[in-house]
């Protein structure tokens, strides 16, 4: 009886992982899409934006500093991979006004076409105890690395409803998966676009539309480099302990969960062991992720 029992168990695994691949999202075709990256001057943006360049897909590339914005085009451009892509620059400040993110993605629509891909990478950071931090920094990060995802998301939402089809990306951290010393202004915003992120999902699944929350651990970039200026010396001290990944290798893993739209986007066997253990209610995208979820979670 155990035998057969056993038997039937694993015929059961083995049946759901051969049906997975035919109820998952089919992959986005990134050769002639549009691809929009919010913060696209610099850093895991800049890097996101490059990497589906080279997969042919048409950019536009939204920050605030347009000499930035300019730099970056020309390092993009050289990805060229046939004399029709275009790389369109606009400069404007996604948390600021809603309105005005509207406009701007509606220009660019009507330039490279509905948006197939939104990015938002837009962000920033401030470390310190909770009681040294200014009070106007929590309502700055919270602005800027949360309504500055709200805001350029509601604008192509309802294109990408109509086409039923569209993949948005909310760029969190891995402070965005448990609160770490230091981290109270930055935690907090980031651990907003998991809510924001798991809510939408639902409501836009039956659009075929497939949202990724990505967690990048520390990565080298110019904000990280501007964050450990001011870190408590006690979080410096962790972060020691910590390797710090390259841009360009982050970047690869959100494109590629993207384009299969993957809810969870991760880094790493210490990124993977994270998502596990903080899987909570999160959307799970096939039966495998499934089945790894409940088997490791109480290993882990």
């Amino acid at each position: 009886m155990l035998l057969l029992a056993a038997a039937f168990i694993v015929a059961i695994v083995l049946l759901l992982y051969m049906v997975s691949p035919l109820i998952s999202p089919k992959p986005l075709k990134l050769p002639g899409a549009h691809v929009v990256v919010t913060g696209g001057s610099s850093g895991i943006g800049k890097c996101i934006a490059i990497e589906c360049y080279k997969q042919g897909a048409f950019i536009t590339l939204i920050a605030r500093d347009e000499n930035k914005l300019l730099q970056t085009k020309k390092e993009i451009e050289k990805y060229s991979v046939n004399d029709k892509q275009v790389v369109l620059c606009i400069s404007v400040d996604v948390s600021k006004d809603y309105e005005q993110v509207e406009n701007v993605l509606k220009q660019a629509q009507e330039k490279l076409g509905p948006v197939d891909l939104l990015v938002n990478c837009a962000g920033t950071s401030v470390t310190g105890k909770f009681e040294d931090i200014e009070v106007n920094s929590f309502e700055r990060l919270m602005a800027v690395n949360y309504l500055g995802s709200v805001y350029p998301s509601r604008a192509v939402i309802s294109t990408m409803k109509e086409r039923r089809m569209g993949r948005i990306v909310f760029v969190s951290s891995q402070a965005g998966q448990l609160g770490l010393f230091g981290y109270t202004a930055y935690s907090p915003t980031k651990f907003a676009l998991r809510g924001l992120a798991e809510a939408l999902q639902m409501e836009v699944k039956p659009y075929n539309i497939y949202i990724t929350v990505a967690y990048p651990p520390d990565t080298d970039t110019p904000g990280f480099a501007e964050e450990s200026k001011t870190k408590p010396l006690e979080t410096k001290l962790i972060s020691e302990t910590s390797s710090v990944c390259q841009a360009e290798q982050v970047a690869r893993v959100i494109v590629k969960d993207a384009i299969q739209g993957n809810f969870n986007s991760f880094v790493g066997s210490d990124g993977y062991m994270l998502s596990i253990l903080t899987s909570g209610m999160s959307p799970v995208t096939s039966i495998t992720e499934g089945l790894q979820q409940v088997r490791l979670a109480k290993v882990l």
